[in-house]
């Protein structure tokens, strides 16, 4: 067994910036999506069951029009466009990719809406805004990554409202040490420093001050997502005839078959979690 890795922000930045081109150019134009929730065992819809992901979220946190949203680790934006275009929320998306940011930005003029959303690059760590900015903070998939977990914690509690509420999907390390091959697969291949089990990440956000109103573990959906993935991925690289596309999306896919075999032992996880400032 080992333990994991240790990056810095920079790593993570660096990372996302130097890969999100080669994702959009070799696997989706439209953005990178999130975790699916998926309708049962049969369901292989995977952009239905990442909107369905960012939909439950956006219900259980009582987004509507009169809030006020940050998205934390927003990536290429599609989360933020979504709740804004199905609520008539106001919000920002921040994100520690500039690459990623620009993405989002672009999308978001693609628009011609008007939505009233905006993208900043910047730290969950040292968040540009004013003491309880937002009514509503979201975030999906993108905590884990943060190394300095309390003090990220500690910032979006300083930005949200008194009575404001918290509403995240992110990646769990449900055990402290891991094996090599999740270590190799799994964590670092994303630069991971650490995570929280369930109950960890539920203790973090009441240290922080925060009241937790849901944990929940999502595990079968996580799973799911990766086995969808793999069998996509196998698929358009038998139809591809471009070598070098060929080659990521194999790559892609022999990831997904590591991050299964890591859930199935217990090295990875997903949960969702809603907690509230208190007023």
């Amino acid at each position: 067994m080992s333990t994991t890795s240790q990056f810095t922000e920079r790593d993570v930045s660096e990372f996302f910036d130097q890969t999100t081109q080669t994702y959009l150019s070799f696997w989706d134009s439209e953005g990178v999506l999130h975790t699916g929730y998926f309708a049962d065992a049969d369901d292989t819809d995977y952009p239905a069951a990442a909107d369905r992901t960012s939909d439950i979220l956006a219900t259980e946190a009582g987004i509507d029009a009169s809030s006020t949203v940050l998205d934390v680790g927003c990536g290429c934006g599609n989360f933020l466009l979504r709740l804004a275009g199905r609520t008539g929320c106001r919000g920002e998306g921040l994100d520690l990719s500039i690459e990623r940011v620009r993405f989002a930005q672009g999308k978001l003029t693609e628009r011609g809406d008007g939505l009233p959303v905006a993208f900043r690059h910047g730290s969950a760590t040292a968040m540009p805004y004013d003491d309880g900015s937002f009514t509503h903070m979201v975030s999906q998939d993108a905590l884990f990554l943060v190394p300095d977990k309390a003090r990220s914690h500690a910032e979006m509690f300083r930005v949200l409202t008194p009575g404001g509420t918290l509403a995240v999907t992110d990646f769990l390390q449900p055990v402290a040490e891991i094996g090599e091959a999740a270590r190799r697969h799994v964590y670092d291949r994303v630069r991971w420093s650490s995570g929280y089990s369930l109950d960890g990440y539920r203790e973090a956000l009441t240290a922080a001050g925060f009241e937790v109103t849901v944990a929940r573990s999502l595990d079968s959906h996580i799973r799911q997502t990766y086995r969808v993935l793999g069998e996509t991925a196998r698929q358009r690289a038998a139809g591809s005839d471009d070598e070098a596309a060929r080659r990521w999306i194999l790559g892609f896919a022999a990831s997904c078959d590591e991050i299964q075999a890591a859930i199935d032992r217990g090295e990875f996880g997903w949960g969702m979690f809603v907690a509230r400032k208190p007023a």
